[in-house]
């Protein structure tokens, strides 16, 4: 196993998009491209079956493809976390014992929700995870994201990370950021062993400062992203900073304008993959949105850009 796979894991964990051909079929040789580009970027780890990847348009029998497929191919070379969020505890539990068996390093949750308006309290929600931690032994992220619909505060986020015993880490992705990860880990001290954020690090200077050891972005270009953990993590602050300022008018374009479709269709034009389409009925970019999005990304040539060609 990499070095970087030991624990506590920190660094870029980014998120693999899940890759269709163009009859928006599982196209797995694809799947496997997208991972060795991840790999050969610097990822510190590899995030699958995520949001960004597209995990609400599988099959459950597309999810375990997907799962077996990558950890087959990752073999070791960097810790794999697998999202396995589900309404049902029992279920949340059988797919991350599955995801453990196969070779997973964390499994990423999000708190029960399911549209517009079923939600679970916060007993609920304490049980829910109480019972996922009782049935595997590799750590938790509670995923805190505004797509939930669920307010997770700090005391609550710390109180599970002190009680539950695989409750260790937690990806904040929610307004204010910053603040809720200085009062989550004021709170929860030694317990919160991962205090990460996401939203595609568009907030990842403000979070750092606040204690962040570990960012979940795209997959679009953890090479820049790599350097920019890095320098802070050595304490050369002021280089993280240009470094930051110098890549965020493309974190905040991908972030604004284009979302989950932003990596694949990078990735489609460094030759990694051959269709960058989302399953129906997500529409694709707009050719214009697109344009832009390349525009900017070649003035500061990503790997992603160059890794297939």
């Amino acid at each position: 196993m990499n070095p970087a796979s030991a624990r506590p894991y920190r660094g870029v964990f980014p998120v693999a998009p899940t890759i269709f051909d163009d009859r928006g079929e599982l196209d797995l040789d694809g799947q496997r491209r997208c991972i060795d580009f991840m790999i050969d970027a610097g990822s510190n780890g590899i995030c699958i079956l995520a949001n960004f990847s597209e995990q609400f348009v599988l099959t459950d029998a597309e999810r375990d493809l997907v799962l077996d497929a990558v950890l087959k191919h990752v073999a070791g070379r960097v810790p794999v976390i697998v999202t396995t969020t589900h309404f049902a505890s029992h279920i949340c539990a059988e797919r991350s014992r599955r995801a453990e068996q196969a070779g997973a390093a964390m499994v990423m949750v999000m708190p029960p929700y399911h549209g517009a308006t079923i939600r679970a309290g916060e007993a609920g929600i304490y049980e829910f995870f109480a019972t996922l931690s009782d049935a595997i032994e590799i750590p938790i992220m509670i995923q805190d994201a505004p797509v939930s619909g669920t307010a997770l505060s700090a005391p609550f986020l710390a109180r599970m990370a002190k009680e539950i015993a695989n409750v260790a880490y937690f990806k904040i992705e929610v307004p204010y950021a910053a603040a809720k990860l200085r009062e989550m880990i004021r709170l929860g001290g030694d317990a919160v062993e991962g205090p990460w954020d996401g939203e595609e690090a568009i907030t990842l200077m403000a979070d750092l400062d606040a204690g962040a050891t570990g960012t979940m972005p795209s997959a679009a270009y953890p090479d820049a992203l790599r350097r920019i953990v890095d320098d802070f993590a050595a304490g050369r602050r002021d280089a993280a900073m240009a470094g930051y300022a110098r890549w965020l008018p493309l974190i905040n374009y991908e972030n604004r304008q284009c979302g989950l479709l932003a990596c694949k269709a990078l990735m489609k034009e460094g030759g990694i993959i051959a269709c960058e389409g989302a399953r129906h009925p997500i529409p694709p970019l707009h050719p214009a949105t697109r344009a832009g999005l390349v525009e900017i990304a070649r003035t500061l040539d990503p790997l992603i850009l160059r890794w297939g060609r």
